[in-house]
């Protein structure tokens, strides 16, 4: 068996977060189980292109990965050769009678749905994974009169040909009440988890300033801006440090609101953090706050836990039920006076900060260890292809 994974990015396309992430790590954890992998993607790199050789296959890590030109340089990345070589390879697996599925990540641009057509004109399964693509959120919060258009000339008919992966529970629900798919299975994100064991959250006792850290893209969706009204009004002394990038346009309309706010001198604005440098900086601080209006899964609050570093998380965030489940931070609603309320609960309960420190880099190894998720993608796989 094979599989064809689909995406419109991948590594070193960074620039989009956790999706790049999640899917390089899956495929790499696919090739360690042995399975047959081959990504088809672009060269896309936000609004320029990776500096690789385009229509060529190269070993990325250990997986065989094609990225192909694009004509368009925006979020539709349209590119007519990734299509032209993807129904030549479905037409050969065809011929050599090998089995296969496609692996379609994310929605709403034209290298998904477009390989989702092709895909069923040959007959071949897909299992498209939306990566926070199909919630009521999503579907109305930008170019929402285009995606209605897509959605009911043809893509309603394209989702009704895939089987569906949510990577939470949340999600699920959320595709739930857009579509109903030929199936739907929910398994988690794989995730790099921090391996250094000297790289561990060192605040056990009450430090000042209660040290805050947002870690993730800067966009609309992040709730940045609740985040900001729930500190100015916050009566413990506090620090938050901002690490990401975003739209240049947006992050000056949120350096305007904290000086209106007056709380500019107590913003660090980090910028783009490496990978390599990522988790020693989450350890530096006492709670990792992501208020998202909606997020699928959220590898940050993973990667944030393995250290030790306890969350604050929106109930929009789909691994807030986990959160919960496991007692390892705190959910809020999408509220500034519910935000300040829970981060002052987070300052008090040293007890409960304590545990997650010591207890949660444990649970997260065994809860998100990569052989034991490859291999329920794999089950997965196996049960669309008979």
């Amino acid at each position: 068996m094979k599989t064809i994974h689909i995406t419109a990015a991948y590594k070193p396309a960074y620039i989009y977060g956790g999706p790049t992430l999640s899917v390089s790590k899956l495929c790499e954890a696919l090739i360690e189980a042995k399975n047959g992998v081959e990504v088809f993607t672009t060269t896309a790199n936000g609004k320029s292109e990776l500096e690789v050789k385009a229509n060529e296959s190269k070993i990325v890590d250990g997986v065989k990965v094609t990225y192909f030109k694009r004509l368009t340089k925006d979020h539709t990345h349209f590119s007519p050769a990734l299509l032209w070589h993807l129904n030549k390879a479905l037409r050969q697996a065809q011929h050599d009678n090998i089995k296969l599925i496609i692996h379609i990540h994310t929605w709403w641009n034209l290298v998904s749905i477009l390989s989702c057509a092709v895909a069923k004109w040959h007959n071949v399964p897909v299992l498209l994974s939306p990566r926070g693509m199909l919630t009521a959120y999503t579907t109305s919060n930008r170019n929402s009169i285009i995606k209605s258009l897509i959605h009911n000339l043809f893509g309603k008919r394209l989702l009704k040909y895939c089987h569906i992966h949510a990577t939470s529970e949340k999600e699920k629900r959320d595709i739930r009440n857009i579509i109903k798919p030929k199936s739907i299975s929910v398994i988690p994100n794989l995730v790099n988890l921090n391996s250094n064991p000297s790289v561990l959250n060192l605040n056990a006792s009450p430090p000042q300033p209660f040290k805050l850290l947002f870690l993730s893209r800067i966009e609309e969706k992040k709730g940045l801006e609740l985040v900001f009204d729930a500190l100015s009004v916050l009566d413990i002394t506090w620090h938050l440090t901002i690490a990401g990038d975003g739209d240049e346009v947006y992050k000056d309309n949120l350096k305007l609101k904290l000086k209106d706010l007056q709380l500019t001198e107590r913003i660090s604005w980090v910028g783009q953090i490496a990978n390599k440098d990522k988790f020693q900086l989450i350890a530096k601080h006492n709670l990792l706050i992501l208020t998202s209006f909606n997020e699928n899964f959220a590898n940050v609050v993973v990667e944030s836990l393995s250290v030790g570093t306890p969350v604050l998380v929106s109930d929009q965030v789909g691994v807030s039920d986990y959160v919960n489940e496991q007692q390892l931070g705190w959910v809020c609603r999408l509220e500034a006076n519910d935000i300040k309320k829970t981060l002052l609960k987070a300052f008090h309960d040293l007890e409960k900060r304590e545990n997650i420190r010591q207890l949660a880099p444990e649970i997260i190894r065994n809860d998100f260890n990569d052989q034991a998720l490859a291999k329920r993608y794999l089950e997965l796989y196996k049960s669309l292809v008979h």
